[in-house]
């Protein structure tokens, strides 16, 4: 057989493989660009629930303490504006029956606030009429309490106020960490670090409960709708959590979107912009690598944004400090 013939040969054998391959690379492709689509539909959507939690809200009765984290909420139209932003990113602002399809892919919606969170959820009851009713709607404020083997108790805030029951002298108390401590005889008031540990991970696991029983309910539901797809706890990072315990602010996520050989899970966690930490800024002062806050003023150019400083610092920058204001 001729050169020419095996060429020919060869050609025929692989031209299949290579188109299959070919195909392959741009499904690969587009499923990508689609979910950072998604993805970024998603993020936009919860900054402009975040954004809306404290706009036309009364703030009046939230001032005694004095923390710019006690703020009313408006949970009605931080979820308008979470499915609004999310409809139009989806394109499907006009298509009501879009619209109800992808609400199917969204579990839950919760808001976190200062004392207690909310979720978004879709509930059953019977009406005034007998009849079965089945929408979303807002659950009641589940505070975030904690309790010690002593019998004690405690509800914690995203900062430090707290309400505490001393068990031993049958009391309760509240105000700042630093003073209910001196009123009771609760260990864990005495102890500043511990504490903020344990109010940190007693948020989180009060919202992971919620989350995990509200994902149920939503399986139980869409089991009837013919889904096959098993709704499940988003996994979050331990930074992120503490990051979203820092702020009032948004979560959601958005599962088993069937995408090509996959399903497209996603969460986001948005804080009012108002109350969110300056930005750290990773940058090149000279030969060496400098953090400091977005609102330090400095004109070094960046290398990368950062969301703490922890992270700054294990990426091998220096912290700097800013300038001092003139007195």
């Amino acid at each position: 057989m001729k050169l020419i013939e095996w060429a020919i040969v060869a050609a025929l054998i692989f031209l299949p493989f290579a188109t299959v391959n070919r195909i392959e690379v741009e499904t690969q492709r587009k499923t990508l660009l689609t979910e950072l689509r998604y993805n970024a539909a998603l993020d936009t959507a919860v900054d402009d629930a975040a954004r809306m939690l404290i706009v036309n809200a009364s703030q009046q009765w939230e001032t005694q303490y004095e923390s710019d984290k006690r703020v009313a909420l408006n949970k009605d139209e931080a979820i308008v504006a979470f499915y609004r932003t999310l409809y139009t990113n989806f394109g499907i602002a006009d298509d009501s029956v879009a619209q109800g399809v992808l609400k199917r892919y969204i579990p839950a919606v919760v808001v976190i606030g200062y004392d207690g969170f909310y979720v978004y959820a879709e509930d059953e009851w019977t009406g005034a009429d007998g009849q079965t009713e089945r929408k979303p709607v807002w659950g009641a404020k589940k505070p975030y309490t904690y309790a010690d083997p002593s019998g004690n108790s405690l509800s914690f805030t995203l900062d430090d106020f707290v309400l505490a029951y001393d068990a031993g002298s049958r009391s309760w108390h509240e105000g700042l960490r630093a003073d209910v401590r001196q009123q009771t005889n609760i260990a864990l008031l005495k102890d500043a670090e511990r504490f903020e540990q344990v109010r940190r991970s007693t948020i989180v696991r009060a919202i992971e409960d919620e989350l995990a029983y509200r994902i149920n309910k939503h399986n139980e539901s869409v089991s009837r709708y013919g889904f096959s797809y098993t709704f499940t706890l988003p996994t979050i990072s331990q930074e992120e959590w503490h990051n979203a315990v820092d702020d009032v602010g948004v979560l959601a996520f958005i599962q088993g979107i069937p995408m090509g050989g996959k399903f497209y899970n996603y969460y986001a966690l948005g804080g009012s912009r108002v109350l969110k930490k300056p930005e750290i800024v990773g940058a090149k002062k000279g030969n060496m690598k400098v953090y400091y806050r977005s609102t330090c003023g400095f004109s070094y150019p960046v290398e990368e944004t950062f969301s703490s400083e922890k992270v700054a610092a294990q990426k091998g920058y220096m912290p700097l400090g800013c300038p001092l204001s003139p007195s």
